[in-house]
């Protein structure tokens, strides 16, 4: 007699998203933000520099370019500099718009009960006006730069999201647009998705670690079977 094979039902993966590139199209609008605001420091820096440490920690992103140009500043300057950067990007918020298919993606997971959160290395309040670009209430689960030790690259907003969704990090999929988050995907033992609405190429996000790449949400909407999501 055969037996009849017995398993245990897997439950679906949990998404964890990053925000700027991903959901919402506004690494420009941080570019522009962070050059403007180093330029008040003295500091010259081609736009195409600052776009490539877009995703880091604040903190961790402006020591990065700092070394590159061997200028040292105090405390209170990297504290201003941070100010200044905030400010520049608020007075872009109206230019600011979701990613085509990123309100239908977020809909879709939440009607299909699957989790989700958004874990960004922007600070709150930066960060929070994007819950209204998105359609997304107040409540959404979203982890900031301001709660957690370290940002990206390190694994920290990921783990934080996870914890907050109570999951287990092994069983999520970080979707990110730069190789910071894919660093930190692999590092919080989660499986990496790329997009490319954020200005890295394929080749870049696979290499990091995506094991899959879409043009951006509205491509990954229409082929979450990929992913393991099933209607």
């Amino acid at each position: 007699m055969s037996e009849q094979l017995r398993y245990q039902e897997i439950a679906p993966p949990a998404f964890l998203f990053d925000l700027d590139g991903t959901l919402i199209d506004s690494v420009y609008q941080h570019v522009i933000a962070w050059r403007t605001a180093l330029a008040e420091m003295g500091i010259d820096l081609s736009v195409w520099r600052i776009h490539r440490r877009i995703g880091m920690s604040g903190g961790l992103f402006v020591a990065a370019l700092l070394r590159e140009t061997g200028v040292r500043l105090s405390t209170e300057q990297l504290e201003a500099l941070q100010r200044a950067h905030a400010r520049e990007y608020n007075a872009q918020i109206d230019s600011v718009r979701a990613l085509p298919g990123a309100p239908e993606l977020l809909r879709s997971l939440t009607e299909r009960g699957i989790p989700w959160a958004i874990a960004t290395s922007g600070r709150a309040e930066t960060a929070r006006s994007a819950l209204g670009t998105l359609g997304l209430p107040e409540d959404t689960p979203m982890v900031t730069r301001d709660l957690v030790r370290y940002a990206k690259p390190d694994p920290d907003l990921f783990l934080a999201a996870a914890s907050l969704l109570g999951v287990d990090p092994g069983n999520a999929m970080v979707v990110g647009d730069s190789v910071w988050d894919l660093l930190a995907a692999r590092r919080a033992g989660a499986l990496g998705v790329g997009l490319l609405s954020g200005g890295y190429g394929r080749e870049e996000l696979e290499r990091t670690g995506a094991f899959r790449v879409y043009t951006d949400p509205a491509d990954l909407l229409q082929r979450l079977d990929e992913l393991g999501v099933r209607q």
